[in-house]
C-alpha cells in the first residue's frame, strides 16, 4: 500500500534521512519510534510533498508518487495528520471538518464521511459551531484526525497524535486509531510514547539519527531488551 526506498533528505549540509526504507502493508498499523531528532517527522513531511528528498522513491498503491504535489497526494489517499494538530483556531470545527473535504466532489460522500466522523467524534458534533482554537487539546486532536478522515484517505500518516494531552486522553485518541484502522485505513505512526505504539501497531521501525536501525513485529521489539532500555525506562 505504502513504501519508501532508500529516502535520503538533507537541510543544508545535514543530512536529515541517510537512505531509509520501509513499508506498510494494506491495513496495517506501522510505527515509527526513536529519540528526538532521529528523523521521524522529516520522513512523514517528505512523504506528504511538504519536504523534498535528495533522493529515494515513495509510492502509494503500486504507484511512484516521489514528484507528485501534496495536494495531489491527498487526492491519490496519502492524507498527513501533522505534529501539533495545526487547527485553523478561528474558524469553527464544521469548518475545519469541511476543509478536510476541500478536494473531493462527490457530495453524498463528504455527508456521509461528516455524519460518521460525528459518532466518532461525539464531542465534535456537540461543538460543531464553536471555535476550533477555544477547544482543548485532546479535543483539536481529534478535530485534526476527524479533518484528515474527511478527505477519504487509504493511508493516514499521523504525528506525534498523543504529544501534550494528559494520560486520560493519550489512552482515548490510541483506542481511535485502532478504530480507524479497524475500518480498513492503513496507519503509519509517528509517536514519543513508544509503549503505546508499539502496543497499537503490527510492525515497527527504529530510527536513530537518520537511520533506521531495527524493524520487525512490534510485540517482538516491545520485548526487546534495547528497545525498552533506549525507549520504554527500563
Amino acid at each position: 500500500m505504502f513504501e519508501i526506498k532508500d529516502l535520503r533528505v538533507n537541510f543544508g549540509g545535514i543530512q536529515a534521512l541517510k537512505g531509509i526504507s520501509l513499508n506498510v502493508q494494506a491495513g496495517e498499523v506501522v510505527t515509527l519510534i526513536g529519540a528526538n531528532g532521529a528523523g521521524k517527522t522529516t520522513t512523514l513531511r517528505t512523504a506528504s510533498g511538504l519536504e523534498r528528498p535528495a533522493s529515494g522513491q515513495i509510492w502509494l498503491d503500486g504507484k511512484d508518487i516521489t514528484k507528485i504535489s501534496p495536494q495531489d497526494r491527498v487526492k491519490r489517499g496519502l492524507v498527513h495528520v501533522p505534529e501539533g494538530r495545526r487547527v485553523f483556531p478561528q474558524m469553527s470545527v464544521l469548518e475545519n471538518l469541511e476543509l478536510g473535504a476541500f478536494l473531493r466532489r462527490d457530495r453524498r460522500g463528504v455527508a456521509a464521511d461528516l455524519e460518521q466522523v460525528f459518532q466518532r467524534f461525539p464531542v465534535l458534533a456537540d461543538r460543531r459551531t464553536q471555535d476550533a482554537g477555544t477547544l482543548s487539546g485532546g479535543e483539536q486532536q481529534m478535530l485534526a484526525m476527524g479533518r484528515a478522515l474527511m478527505s477519504a484517505p487509504k493511508v493516514l500518516l499521523m504525528d506525534e497524535p498523543s504529544m501534550g494531552l494528559a494520560p486520560l486522553f493519550v489512552q482515548e485518541i490510541f483506542s481511535i486509531i485502532a478504530g480507524i484502522n479497524e475500518t480498513g485505513t492503513t496507519i503509519l505512526l509517528v509517536e514519543q510514547n513508544a509503549n503505546m505504539a508499539l502496543q497499537v501497531a503490527s510492525r515497527a521501525y527504529v530510527m536513530e539519527t537518520g537511520n533506521v536501525v531495527l524493524s520487525g513485529p512490534a510485540a517482538q521489539l516491545l520485548a526487546t531488551e534495547e528497545v525498552r532500555r533506549a525507549y520504554l525506562g527500563g
